[in-house]
Order: structure tokens, then C-alpha cells, then sequence
């Protein structure tokens, strides 16, 4: 993680991003729909599909539970780390033979397990930096879980801690992922990323290389930067609800107390995933800041004591982690990866029709629709008729979202909200359908009624 010369550096948020402008308010057509508070996980089917009837739980296969991940391979890959920063100068910096090392080594290990690897070049300070890219086979395209850390070190030691923690604990993760023979409901990617010492520049020009398209199909980007600091504190990302309830839920199922990751706002490698819109979410074991009392009584350590007295240092040596840290931290890691991959949430029971098409939102253009051709249903549709919508949107608050009954009569689903900063729409609705005719072509139309932001729905979903 960079070093942070000054005060801390305030928080991004999607309210803070930018300034935005009054917004007319819209007046809503006549319609019945309430928002439920489960979010609903779309699977792959196309418009005209035959029903499905969900089951209690998850449709398709079973969620796996997370594996335990071994803290004896993880502290193995920091070994390997440190060998490589022996032979190379004692760093693995950008644009020093360590980082380059370092990286073979992790590419070796992902393609012998069967990972597709990308290496990508960039230039930083005149010298040729490099992002490794691993992606597991398989998994929905549309839904990308997305696991990253910085391999490299600052150019004063080995980094073993700041980042080889976190670069270890991902390979390990990745590699478990293999043995297990995973199959997710949703595309596995990890990355190591170059040059974050200078500024996160190997994760900001991945990402502004990443085409609108491409960035929006990311579900989640989780980022782990030092998860074995020597006298350590548990913290969790709160940029993203959903990720950070998956953490904390871990958490909380073993009586580990955490707190908000506060100390690297910014600093590290979730920051250009979240300015691009993407839901980021990450573990931090803390830095150079002091542990206070409260803190020391909870997670135990020492008071008064910065939670990693190497940060930076010479010192950051393989004997500067915590193995509880990095066991716990580790395991938490696979937890939030194959929970978020796994699809999540259970679909309402009933007979669903789906559309899979991805359609994409004109910025403040005509309103586009999207249709489900529903067969084979007796008489007229629900009271609870469940409109499962999903949308990546890097400002839901410009959305206007109706559903278009077979009669052509429309429900306003979700009207425009200038108050509401927030990016996409994942929600379940539930709409008095019931005056419709459940057979027949129901249609969701979505419109950005202003202008400065890109949007797409990825799907949409009906269960009767």
C-alpha cells in the first residue's frame, strides 16, 4: 500500500464522485409495485424459454461451502517470496528483477493448475511495469467475481507482509479453487497487480483500458492488501453493502469483532475499480496507524503499537506475520469468493421466464424494452407477481423502470431520483399483476432521463 503523506485522504463514495444537478421529479403512471429487500440472482436462460419451478434454495447445483484454505501453502508462496527478494537486491519493486521474479512465480503456479494467464505491460517512470491476470474456466460471462492484490514491494525490503500477504493469499485461494474442481455460477478472475507503490498505476491502467462493457459485467471487486500484519486488527471495506456483509458475516460466525477499513481509503488497488462504478469491497490488517486500547481488548495485541511497526521497511520479512491473521484472513478470502460466486440469493418459488439479452441504456436517450414471452399459465397472472431486474448503472437515481403487462397497461416499478446515488439495480419487485392476462409478451422498459452516466441491463426475470 502506498505510504500517505498528510492527513488521511477523505473517502470516496458515489455521493461525493461528482456534483450532480437538480432533477426534475417524475410522475409516476398507475401501477401496484413494491420493492422486496431480497436482491435476486439471475441464471441464463433466453426470452422465450420454457418455465422453470424453483425449488426451496438455489435452483441448478448446490452452493459449495468454502473450503479451508492451508495457512502452511500460503506461508510457503511468502517463503518463495522472500527467497526471490534474497537473490534480487532484498525487494521485488517495480521495475526491479524481484517484481518480475515474483511474477513468474505466480504465473507458473496458475498455469500448471489450468488458469488462463494474461500479462499486461504498462509504463511507470520509463521502466516497464507488468499486471499478471488469472482467469478460471467457466462461469457466467455477464458476472465476474474478481480478486486482487499488488505483488510488488517499495524498493527498502522484501514486502512480505505489504503485499506478499495478500498476493499469497490469493494464489492459494486461486490454486484451491483448482484442486476442488470449482464450478462456479459466476467467472472467477484474480490479478496481481504492478506498481501499486507508485500510485496503484498497474490496477488504474487495467482498468481504463477495461471497455464500459467489460467493466459493468464485474460484480464485485475484492482487494487484499496486507492480511498478516504482526499485531493485527480485522478490518473490512464498507464501499460495498453486499461484499462487506459476506465478510463480516464470516466474521461474526467465528466471534471475530471488526471495524470499517478506514486507513487505506484510497491507497490501494480497489480505489480505480471503485471510481469506475465497480462494487469493491476487501480485508486490511492495518498499517502504520497505532492500536488503540479498545482495539488491543478485542483482537488482543498490543496498545500504543503500530499494527505493522515493518510497514515499509527493510524489516518486512517473512517474520513480520501473524499466523492467526493470515489463516483467519486467508480463509475469509475463500469464503467471500465462493459465496459471491455461487449465485447468493434464493429465487421465490414459483414457475419463472427469463431474458438473458443484455441491452444496453442510452445516456438521457428513448426508453428501450426488453421482452419475456410467458407460455403455458392458466387464467390471469398474480398478486405477487415477482420482477426479479438487474442493472449495472453507474447512477440508478437517472433510472425510470416500468413493466408492461400484455394489455399494454404499464406498473411503474422504480420512478427517477436525484437523491439516489447509488450505482445499479439488483432488486426483486413485487407487482399486483392480477387484471393481466398471465399468458402472453410482458415487457421491462427502462429509460436514463439525464445525462453524464452508461448503464445496461444485464436481465430480468418473472415468477409467478
Amino acid at each position: 500500500m502506498p505510504v500517505l503523506h498528510g492527513p488521511t485522504l477523505p473517502r470516496t463514495t458515489p455521493t461525493t464522485r461528482r456534483t450532480r444537478r437538480p432533477r426534475a421529479t417524475t410522475t409516476l403512471l398507475a401501477g401496484g409495485a413494491t420493492v422486496t429487500a431480497a436482491l435476486l440472482a439471475l441464471t441464463s436462460a433466453p426470452a422465450t424459454a420454457a418455465p422453470t419451478t424453483a425449488l426451496a434454495g438455489r435452483t441448478g447445483t448446490a452452493r459449495a461451502a468454502a473450503p479451508d484454505i492451508s495457512v502452511a501453502n500460503v506461508k510457503a508462496h511468502l517463503a518463495q517470496l522472500q527467497s526471490i527478494a534474497n537473490a534480487n537486491g532484498g525487494n521485488r519493486a517495480h521495475g526491479r528483477s524481484g517484481y518480475k521474479a515474483s511474477l513468474d512465480y505466480v504465473k507458473g503456479k496458475l498455469d500448471a493448475a489450468g488458469y488462463t494467464t494474461t500479462v499486461q505491460q504498462f509504463t511507470s517512470g520509463g521502466v516497464t511495469g507488468y499486471n499478471l491476470i488469472a482467469d478460471w474456466p467457466g462461469g457466467s460471462a455477464e458476472h465476474v467475481v474478481f480478486a486482487g492484490s499488488h505483488l510488488d514491494s517499495v524498493t527498502r525490503g522484501p514486502g512480505i507482509n505489504d503485499n506478499g500477504s495478500g498476493s499469497a493469499g490469493i494464489l492459494e485461494v486461486a490454486l484451491t479453487v483448482a484442486r476442488e474442481g470449482y464450478k462456479p455460477d459466476k467467472h472467477l478472475r484474480f490479478a496481481w497487480w504492478g506498481a501499486e507503490e507508485l500510485g496503484m498505476v498497474g490496477s488504474r491502467n487495467y482498468v481504463n483500458k477495461l471497455p464500459a462493457a467489460e467493466r459493468s459485467k464485474i460484480d464485485a471487486y475484492l482487494n487484499f492488501d496486507m492480511i498478516g500484519s504482526p499485531n493485527p486488527g480485522y478490518f473490512v471495506y464498507d464501499d460495498d453493502p453486499k461484499a462487506e456483509q459476506v465478510f463480516k458475516d464470516f466474521y461474526a460466525a467465528r466471534k471475530i469483532a471488526t471495524e470499517p477499513e478506514t486507513e487505506g481509503d484510497g491507497r490501494s488497488d480497489h480505489a480505480p475499480f471503485k471510481d469506475a462504478g465497480v462494487p469493491v469491497g476487501g480485508l486490511f490488517s492495518g498499517a502504520e496507524y497505532s492500536k488503540t486500547a479498545a482495539q488491543a481488548q478485542k483482537w488482543g495485541g498490543t496498545a500504543g503499537q503500530a499494527f505493522d511497526r515493518c510497514y515499509h521497511s527493510a524489516c518486512d520479512t517473512s517474520a513480520n506475520i501473524n499466523d492467526t491473521a493470515l489463516d483467519t484472513n486467508s480463509d475469509a478470502i475463500a469464503y467471500a469468493v465462493w459465496t459471491l460466486s455461487s449465485g447468493g440469493t434464493t429465487p421465490p418459488a414459483g414457475t419463472s421466464f427469463e431474458n438473458r439479452t443484455p441491452l444496453d441504456i442510452p445516456d438521457a436517450g428513448a426508453a428501450v424494452e426488453s421482452p419475456i414471452t410467458v407460455t403455458g399459465r392458466p387464467g390471469n397472472a398474480p398478486a405477487t407477481l415477482k420482477a426479479g431486474v438487474e442493472i449495472r448503472h453507474s447512477y440508478r437515481g437517472d433510472l425510470v423502470i416500468d413493466l408492461v403487462g400484455p394489455s399494454g397497461r404499464t406498473y411503474r416499478l422504480k420512478p427517477a431520483d436525484s437523491g439516489d446515488s447509488a450505482a445499479d439495480v439488483v432488486e426483486t419487485y413485487t407487482v399486483d399483476a392480477s387484471a393481466e392476462t398471465a399468458n402472453g409478451t410482458w415487457k421491462l422498459r427502462v429509460q436514463d432521463v439525464a445525462a453524464q452516466d452508461e448503464g445496461r441491463l444485464a436481465g430480468w426475470k418473472l415468477t409467478f
